[in-house]
């Protein structure tokens, strides 16, 4: 797949904005856990926490705790709702809407784009420091700090991209395959 992707230089970020990928964690979109009754963001939450516990009334939607064994850094990491706790986890988008705006998303239509923000191969519960150091870096900049989980991370990067025509930079291009070519 990764030969299949467009290499081109980004687009300017120009225009790009939040809203522009729907409504924030919708339950509407036909990809993934869409229709179920519980938002995007809740739906990863229960896929990627253990021991996980629901608020009570809630037909276990709304994740009131649970314990992530995290991807990106191989720690643990204890998730409890709340204001001054949630942002310990938070739901990573593998590809960045930033970084999917310059590569391509700008000319996708809402509901594509819609579906991509909601798209759970793209979406996965992470350490929320760890989360915002990656920001809306691409594979030539940030790669997840446990080496045993680069692998994954770039397949689940350019089957994103691949699935939504989005396109990498030459400098992208050659990290993914560098990294495709170390894994067993």
């Amino acid at each position: 797949m990764l030969a299949e992707l467009p290499v081109r230089e980004r687009a300017p970020l120009t225009g790009y904005a939040r809203e522009a990928f729907g409504q924030r964690w919708s339950d509407d979109v036909e990809i993934g856990l869409g229709h179920n009754g519980c938002d995007t963001r809740n739906d990863i939450l229960a896929r990627d926490l253990i021991r996980v516990e629901f608020r009570p009334g809630t037909r276990d939607c709304v994740v009131e705790s649970g314990l992530l064994n995290d991807y990106y850094t191989g720690t643990q990491i204890d998730f409890v709702r709340g204001a001054a706790t949630s942002n310990a986890v938070q739901v990573d988008h593998i590809v960045a809407l930033a970084d999917a705006w310059m590569k391509g998303a700008q000319d996708l239509d809402p509901e594509l784009r819609r579906a991509f923000a909601n798209d759970p191969d793209n979406l996965l519960a992470v350490s929320g420091p760890i989360n915002q150091e990656k920001g809306a870096a691409d594979a030539a900049t940030w790669l997840p700090p446990n080496p045993d989980f680069r692998c994954e991370y770039v397949k689940r990067q350019i089957t994103v991209k691949h699935r939504y025509h989005l396109w990498v930079t030459p400098a992208e291009h050659d990290a993914l395959a560098a990294q495709l070519s170390a894994c067993h």
